[in-house]
């Protein structure tokens, strides 16, 4: 009987991280460039609301698309199947993807910016620390990087994965969960976490400080970098122009993106002054503080295979 392909294998991952499979095979050549993005990713959405890389790429005869992912497992998922060709994630997702065998290379980064991710209770909670997380019911989304956030925030307190009851959880479910005591905590990154802090007034137990380095990642299918290495350095350029804006100016933007986000100026803003905003490209150091991640994934079983993360490097660009 033959073996699983790697599809298979891909699928089968994929959906315990939280993907959903949305069908395969390579994109076609159309010169469209496919932008993947995250609610979080707020410096993608100012670029999407004006038009900047379609402005850009328009005459070198690209148009551009864009869609909305809740996470970066989803994300991902859709760069591997050549629906999307480029994306923001946090510090876990690639590394969930790559043990997959998904097909991506580390474009860029950005960060870091570990005031961003927390772990919250309610703001009645009897629980004070880590420690008291002990046989509790903690949502985060699976192969987010709040997954990683989670493990590490136990292991620095004395505790195991197994010492937790992990409820693995979309945003959108988790804040519901939370919302109505389904969950003893929260596992999240801004602006969810602005805003239930705001809405709720949800308690940090600990934000990732000193946990993990907050490194945001943006992510590009191997294949499209590879052939069209512009393209990514074009977007990539884009993007660290409207960091040095949004990091010197987190009121307007705030106040400009609440109407297109649906969300509080306030939620907005405490989100931004929380971000540091510094897109780069990647590397050997942030590279090894992912091998660093991936071991201890790997260690707990968490993906199944130890991998090499220099092996998702992008040695096409200039």
């Amino acid at each position: 009987m033959p073996g699983p392909t790697r599809r298979t294998v891909l699928t089968g991952i994929g959906l315990a991280a939280g993907w959903s499979p949305t069908g395969g095979g390579a994109r076609a050549a159309d010169n469209v460039f496919r932008i993947a993005f995250q609610k979080g990713a707020v410096n993608l959405v100012f670029l999407k609301q004006r038009g900047t890389i379609e402005e850009r790429l328009k005459s070198e005869g690209w148009s551009v698309t864009w869609a909305e992912f809740p996470a970066g497992p989803q994300l991902l998922e859709s760069l591997n199947v050549g629906a999307a060709d480029f994306g923001p994630v946090g510090d876990a997702p690639p590394i969930f993807a790559q043990a997959a065998g998904a097909d991506i290379v580390y474009a860029g980064r950005e960060g870091p910016s570990p005031k961003n991710n927390a772990i919250l209770v309610p703001k009645d909670s009897a629980i004070k620390t880590i420690a008291d997380l002990k046989g509790k019911k903690v949502a985060f989304a699976r192969g987010s990087s709040c997954h990683n956030l989670v493990l590490r925030a136990l292991e620095a307190n004395g505790l195991t994965y197994a010492d937790v009851v992990p409820a693995y959880l979309t945003p959108a479910d988790g804040r519901a969960a939370f919302e109505s005591g389904a969950v003893d905590a929260w596992a999240i990154w801004d602006p969810y976490y602005a805003a239930v802090e705001l809405d709720l007034g949800a308690r940090t137990i600990t934000q990732a400080t000193g946990l993990v380095p907050g490194n945001g990642f943006y992510i590009a299918a191997r294949p499209f970098a590879e052939q069209h290495p512009k393209v990514v350095e074009t977007a990539l350029s884009l993007i660290g122009d409207i960091d040095q804006w949004l990091q010197a100016h987190p009121g307007e933007a705030a106040a400009e993106m609440s109407p297109r986000l649906g969300l509080p100026a306030e939620v907005l803003r405490r989100d931004f002054e929380r971000t540091t905003f510094s897109a780069s490209r990647v590397d050997a150091p942030t590279l090894a503080e992912q091998q660093q991640i991936a071991d201890a994934f790997a260690k707990l079983g968490l993906i199944p295979k130890t991998i090499n993360v220099r092996d998702a490097e992008w040695r096409a660009a200039s």
